[in-house]
């Protein structure tokens, strides 16, 4: 007689494992996967080894377990090498007991038919096919089954929902510096934290530790993993001793729970996992695209990576794979797909493309990629592409920095990497890059000696660099020598140039005839080589200076040339400074209203480029107009926020001489108006206006804010926030996280934590329980009747 025992029938919950250490962050996405199961019956979390799945699957159980009549089954399949066994693990996870002669397959059918359960499959990856497989059959055959399984890729079944799972969030670099209270809300550096007093129960993050905290997290890309196995090593080590070691990752992070699988134990037999489940030409790409820094985009990766046995039309499929695999990461941007991979997975690939031999042919490929790009980006620059064209470079920062770096230490590479530096001119003044892009500049310079075109180029372009940083007897310097260079080599677009930007050294130094002279030199020599930029460079220029002389009809004349000369071609970014250079005369020639309009405009091109040395300028003369019109409480707030962007680019208004009297002035007419404590006041409050708030004030977006500043302290109805951010605020005293309130409003969660980090910065606040205290008084007060109102 054969007999089936079924252990289920004495415990119906189930079978999921104690937690045994604490559970961090994710209610974001266990909300997510609970919606999934209530509209799927087999939903898949997919992620890179090490993020986290098991524990989520496992959350998820627990907290759906009653609404599951049968029961919720963990199945551990991680251990398991042959397919052939999965049906037998499977039913001894679900605790049957088989004494009979059938097919496991088919006793496993017969038990979950009518059965309500879930089944979560825990480490799918390695098993993928006979999964898939599994799952499609008994779900046929069990209507009310539902499974969760967890995996590196998706089973690939209809009716499957899968849900990527990501690394823990953690603080964008380069941020404000939060308060350590703030800073717990982030679950990677929680996560560390609470490891880490699980082995050093006196640890604690602390204003002096926590920069090492954060950075020890972002170096480990927020794996949850990585951050586990390195705060057992807090043991022996400090949390600057932990963050020295960890460029040696792999061999510093080798001790994990004994009570895991070896591959858990380590951070690199984890890897070691995943990069054994890809084919040997994934594996390959692998290797070669951890030659890139941040992100890459398919082109990219055709480009650099095919060759010696990976044929360029094979990449996108191989790409695909690892994206599968969760090895690449896929992301949207304006431009299109990129991809990335996490540090760790990286470090990982460079040191199997070091084994191979092969690094330095990909790293030269890697560099020529993308100085061909940066040439081609010059060469369209002028154009209707020069907006795509910013985006993508901001985008490949990483790799044009890694392209640089390749050229200063690579032997006899210095020329080809100054010619890239100066073909990024636009780059690094159009970004936040300006100090780096001179540093490259000088470093390339000391590196390439021979007196050619490239150095004299690199010699102008550097200079132009020097005198928005106000550094003018540098520029002098290199000008002087870029002067000698043109007149060795007759090349006249070195001596344009030259006498460009020895006319913005004139106009800093106050002999406004003398720019001009130069700036008519520059004009002829720019027209005669065909150069547009050049032109409409030296257009803009004269015009600014033909203004601050009282020629009025020229400077319009000069504008309007340049205005017709960019539409020509299509172009906007000299545009936008034409329109605010004819902004500076239309109200030199006392029409405030006009001149408003044409500074609004060039901001919000600016802008939408995210041009800030444009947009300050474009504060500037929008302070200067508020002040003539009598608003010195905006004029006030402007020069604050045009204050804190310099300091923030490494700029000044000194790349425009002239242009510092105007400054000069406003800033006295503004504090005789307001007095010294009032325009302090409004000063630092326009300081303290975040850049994307700061523009959105100076373009007037928010009307109501406006006024702001007249009401008076304590009353219910004084609104620092924006609407959007009083919507955020409101949810923050809710408890919710940023991953929470941007699933509520449907938005990205770096926009979340932006809004958050402002709304801090408006309220003065370091936490967010100061902002739920805030929001709270506020209700309350708005519930109470005015002290006027009859009682």
């Amino acid at each position: 007689m054969t007999e089936v025992t079924r252990a289920s029938r004495r415990r119906p919950t189930g079978r999921l494992p104690a937690e045994v250490t604490s559970f961090v962050g994710r209610r974001h996405e266990v909300s997510e996967v609970k919606r999934l199961l209530s509209s799927s019956r087999a939903v898949t979390l997919a992620g890179m080894g090490g993020v986290g799945k098991t524990r989520l699957a496992q959350r998820v159980g627990q907290e759906v377990c009653r609404a599951f009549r049968d029961g919720v089954w963990l199945v551990e399949l991680a251990a398991l090498e042959n397919p052939g066994m999965l049906p037998r693990v499977v039913l001894e996870g679900l605790e049957v007991r088989d004494r009979t002669a059938s097919p496991p397959m088919q006793v496993l059918v017969d038990h979950l038919r009518g059965k309500q359960a879930l089944v979560i499959l825990d480490n799918c990856e390695h098993l993928v096919e006979a999964c898939a497989t599994l799952v499609g059959t008994l779900l046929r055959a069990a209507p009310e089954l539902r499974v969760l399984a967890t995996s590196r890729q998706a089973l690939g079944i209809a009716g499957e929902s899968t849900m990527p799972v990501s690394t823990l969030p953690l603080p964008e670099p380069g941020g404000p510096r939060p308060s350590v209270e703030s800073l717990m809300q982030w679950d990677a550096v929680r996560l560390f934290t609470e490891r880490a007093q699980a082995v050093l129960p006196t640890f604690t993050v602390t204003p002096g530790n926590q920069d090492q905290v954060t950075e020890i997290c972002r170096l480990l890309d927020g794996l949850p993993l990585g951050i586990e196995l390195a705060a057992v090593r807090l043991r022996a080590l400090s949390v600057q001793q932990l963050l020295d070691r960890l460029d040696d990752r792999f061999r510093l992070l080798t001790s994990g729970s004994r009570a895991t699988l070896p591959r858990h134990q380590t951070l690199r037999a984890l890897i070691d996992w995943s990069y054994g489940l890809c084919s040997e030409k994934e594996r390959l790409l692998w290797d070669r695209v951890s030659v890139f820094a941040g992100d890459l985009d398919l082109d990219a990766a055709e480009a650099v990576c095919s060759g010696d046995g990976l044929a360029r039309e094979e990449i996108m499929d191989l790409v695909i794979g690892l994206v599968e695999k969760s090895v690449l990461i896929r992301e949207e941007h304006r431009p299109g797909v990129r991809y990335r991979l996490l540090d760790t997975v990286r470090q990982y690939g460079r040191e199997r493309l070091a084994e191979s031999g092969q690094e330095g042919a990909l790293r030269r490929r890697h560099r020529d990629y993308y100085r061909d790009l940066a040439a081609r980006a010059r060469r369209e620059l002028f154009g209707p592409a020069q907006v795509d064209w910013f985006t993508r470079l901001h985008l490949e920062h990483a790799n044009l920095r890694t392209a640089l770096e390749h050229s200063v230490t690579e032997q006899d590479e210095a020329r080809t990497g100054l010619a890239m530096a100066s073909d990024l001119l636009y780059h690094w003044i159009t970004s936040y890059y300006l100090g780096e892009g001179r540093n490259w500049l000088e470093r390339l310079l000391a590196a390439h000696t021979e007196k050619d075109d490239v150095r004299g180029r690199g010699l102008w372009a550097a200079a132009w660099l020097a005198v928005l940083e106000a550094d003018t007897d540098s520029a002098a310097r290199l000008l002087d020598e870029s002067r000698r260079i043109g007149d060795l080599l007759g090349d006249e677009s070195v001596r344009a140039y030259v006498a460009l930007y020895s006319g913005m050294i004139e106009m800093w130094r106050g002999e406004t005839r003398a720019a001009v002279g130069l700036y008519e030199e520059a004009l002829a020599g720019h027209r005669a080589c065909g150069d547009p930029a050049g032109t409409a460079l030296a257009l803009i220029r004269l015009s600014l200076a033909c203004s601050f002389l009282g020629d009025s009809p020229r400077a319009i004349a000069l504008g309007e040339e340049c205005l017709a000369l960019c539409d020509a071609h299509g172009e906007g970014w000299h545009r936008a400074y034409t329109t605010m250079a004819l902004g500076v005369e239309v109200w030199r020639q006392g029409d405030a209203d006009r001149a408003a309009d044409l500074e609004k405009q060039s901001l919000a091109f600016n802008r939408s480029l995210d041009d800030p040395l444009g947009a300050g300028v474009n504060l500037e003369v929008l302070a200067w107009i508020a002040a003539t019109q009598g608003h010195f409480q905006r004029a006030a707030r402007l020069l604050g926020a045009v204050d804190t962007l310099w300091r923030t680019t490494g700029a000044s208004l000194s790349g425009y001489g002239h242009l510092a009297e105007y400054h000069d002035a406003c800033e006295r007419a503004t504090g005789d108006a307001l007095g010294e404590q009032a325009y302090a006041a409004a000063f630092t409050r326009g300081a303290r206006l975040p850049y994307d708030d700061a523009l959105g004030y100076a373009l007037q977006e928010d009307t109501k804010e406006e006024g702001a500043q007249d009401r008076k302290p304590g009353r219910a109805d004084q609104q620092p926030l924006t609407r959007r951010e009083m919507e955020i605020a409101q949810l923050v005293a809710q408890g919710m996280t940023n991953k929470e309130i941007a699933a509520t409003l449907v938005i990205a969660q770096r926009t979340a934590e932006g809004h958050v980090e402002h709304i801090l910065t408006k309220l003065g606040f370091n936490s967010r329980a100061q902002v739920a205290g805030w929001i709270g008084a506020r209700n309350r007060a708005a519930e109470e009747p005015p002290g006027d109102a009859p009682a």
